[in-house]
């Protein structure tokens, strides 16, 4: 494996995360829109679509995203096979080529937020920003007791009020950004029990 490849995943899953947001006062969020978004990501079953993620240094891999409320999944396609399992509040992240497992706890960690069930943007979770775009809204979100450890932006097309996820951006404490860009998103998909499981081989 390239030194690129290691760094990029090093990078994506021990870093602090954050994200570059414009910041808005308590005051200017819009709160039908935050309980607009706890709704989507609490209610929604079977997501799966195709991702496109860029590493900080600018790698790119392709795959496959899955999720069910608490649970995420990535499978890599390129750069090479790899696996991503977020559920129960711990990360499994398994590299067929280097034949390497590493083991992350998501309680302090801004990709936990999106998987916390429920999902509750309000008390131990800050909404520090939300935008709204044509036809999209994004919306940023930390841990109120420590805002600086990091935060998670989320990206919706928003289309006769119907939000549907397409985009994932985490940035660490020196800006350096990890995205993740969903197309052909579906829902309603039927995963196996075990789908989840972090003691699932690649």
């Amino acid at each position: 494996m390239s030194r690129r490849v290691i760094l990029s995943r090093r990078l994506f899953l021990a870093a602090p995360l954050a994200v570059a947001a414009c910041q808005a006062s308590p005051g200017a969020v819009d709160v039908h829109d935050v309980a607009r978004v706890e709704r989507y990501l609490n209610t929604t079953h079977g997501l799966t679509a195709q991702v496109v993620q860029t590493w900080p240094d600018g790698g790119v891999g392709e795959g496959t995203l899955s999720y069910e409320p608490g649970n995420l999944r990535l499978d890599y396609r390129t750069p090479h096979p790899m696996r991503l399992v977020a559920a129960g509040g711990h990360l499994v992240f398994r590299d067929a080529q280097r034949q390497s497992v590493t083991r992350m706890n998501l309680s302090h960690q801004p990709l936990g937020l999106l998987l916390a069930t429920p999902v509750h943007l309000g008390g131990a979770v800050v909404v520090t920003a939300i935008r709204h775009g044509a036809n999209v809204l994004q919306i940023s979100m930390a841990r109120s007791d420590n805002p600086s450890q990091g935060l998670l932006t989320l990206g919706f097309s928003d289309f006769a009020g119907q939000l549907s996820l397409v985009a994932i951006d985490l940035m660490d404490a020196r800006r350096n950004s990890t995205r993740l860009h969903l197309t052909g998103v579906r829902t309603g998909t039927d995963f196996p029990p075990d789908f989840f499981s972090l003691s699932a081989p690649l």
